[in-house]
């Protein structure tokens, strides 16, 4: 039914394709954004070859600059990053084009500089109103990933973007500093994490360790807390290359990067629709209702109707929507509660299925077997074991594992919980 050549990118001049350097996708969406993609901001971003490269190099130190020498440097037509070190004293590092890289920059402002638009993920919002309130602590030009244009075509990190004037500015507050060989570095305000995962991304996956990103792409431990003045340590024997699976945390949204050779290993669309196909055909039935149980169409990913198979979270048992064990106290609310399952009389909460849609988040192309705990998506026993170990950065110094497809912080012990379908009984 699948082979990984389905969605092989061609790389060939004969056939024109451009190269695919891999995909960035934000986590906590379940394959496109609450009110649609638009533009360049959406929850899948392709990183693909440019017709001319556009990536930049260090060249000229100026050093011990007076605040007006600078900007005039800062004003020429070519790009810069300035240290501020006191009132008097900046130091300007010119960059020059490399016409071996391609550069993309990730951040919050939609000014032309930045190619893919990120805002904070809100755990479980359903749509972009949700959204609105919340105080961004993502930068508005966050970070840049420099793509070698010739083979291996690898990928690398850096904190902190170009504005429109070309320019990244470290003000005094931010933590910088000289390095060994005389260059300058420095973090961002709440810094660029990114995190290897080891075995690659497959269905053997271990999580690594998660390191802050400099600006110049060196490699440090984490600081204290997200935004502390004193930096970690350097970490020499790690690199800012990524790798299949690498997961980029921008202080209110993390970012899943995905290789070309990777993604063509992954399921597809088509292929998990087939799968949910599989399941209905199967013709699975609510043990107390004896109706026939339906996973919607993957376009209707909100409002549960009424096949909609729903599950008792502490057991896995599966039913449809019925009010057999709804305690009087808990009838004011119709999910999520407590609720005692008919099968095995375990209490838990009692939530609607959803099939996880992002191909992208899969470790494997098995059938859908497992869902998170609380929200209910459902994915392959491989990919929810992966998710459930992943500890995601969470406001200024937390961790926490959570649901890829919404965000949700997991609970229970295992975070997630094997399906019990009951087939028809004729």
């Amino acid at each position: 039914m699948y082979s990984p050549e389905q969605e092989n990118i061609s790389t060939t001049a004969s056939t024109k394709v451009p190269v695919k350097y891999g995909e960035l996708i934000v986590l906590g969406y379940n394959g496109s954004l609450p009110n649609g993609d638009r533009g360049r901001r959406k929850s899948r971003f392709a990183l693909c070859k440019r017709p001319k490269a556009n990536g930049v190099k260090p060249s000229t130190v100026h050093i011990a600059c007076s605040p007006q020498a600078a900007k005039a440097i800062s004003n020429k037509d070519q790009h810069s990053i300035s240290y501020t070190l006191s009132r008097a004293q900046t130091v300007v590092v010119e960059y020059t084009h490399d016409s071996n890289t391609d550069m993309f920059q990730i951040g919050r402002s939609t000014e032309s500089p930045i190619d893919f638009v990120v805002t904070d993920t809100v755990a479980g919002s359903q749509s972009n109103a949700d959204t609105q309130s919340v105080q961004s602590t993502i930068s508005r030009f966050a970070c840049r990933i420099m793509c070698q244009r010739t083979p291996p075509y690898t990928a690398r990190i850096y904190a902190a973007g170009f504005d429109s004037s070309k320019n990244i500015f470290l003000g005094e507050k931010a933590a910088k500093w000289k390095t060994s060989d005389g260059q300058m570095d420095g973090l961002t305000t709440n810094g660029v994490l990114v995190m290897h995962p080891r075995n690659g991304f497959t269905q053997d996956s271990k999580p690594g360790v998660w390191r802050e990103i400099s600006v110049c792409g060196n490699v440090f431990t984490l600081r204290e807390t997200r935004s502390a003045q004193q930096r970690g340590k350097m970490v020499e024997s790690e690199s800012q290359e990524l790798v299949d699976g690498s997961l980029i945390d921008l202080c209110g949204a993390t970012l899943l990067w995905r290789t070309s050779e990777g993604l063509a290993r992954t399921p597809t669309l088509k292929h998990l629709e087939a799968l949910r196909q599989e399941i209905n055909a199967a013709r699975p039935q609510c043990p107390v209702g004896f109706n026939t149980l339906a996973f919607p169409s993957m376009r209707r990913k909100d409002t549960p109707d009424e096949k909609q198979p729903w599950v008792y979270l502490h057991c896995g048992h599966v039913h449809g929507y019925h009010n057999w064990g709804n305690h009087r106290e808990e009838r004011e609310g119709r999910e999520g509660r407590s609720r005692e399952c008919p099968m095995c009389r375990a209490k838990g909460p009692y939530v609607p299925l959803w099939l996880g849609c992002e191909a992208g988040f899969y470790v494997d192309a098995a059938p859908p077997t497992h869902a998170f705990n609380p929200c209910g998506h459902v994915c392959s026993d491989k990919t929810a074991a992966f998710w459930s170990q992943i500890p995601l950065p969470h406001g200024t110094h937390t961790f926490h594992a959570a649901c890829p497809f919404c965000a949700q912080q997991l609970s229970g012990e295992q975070g997630f919980v094997r399906l019990i379908f009951q087939g028809p009984l004729d």
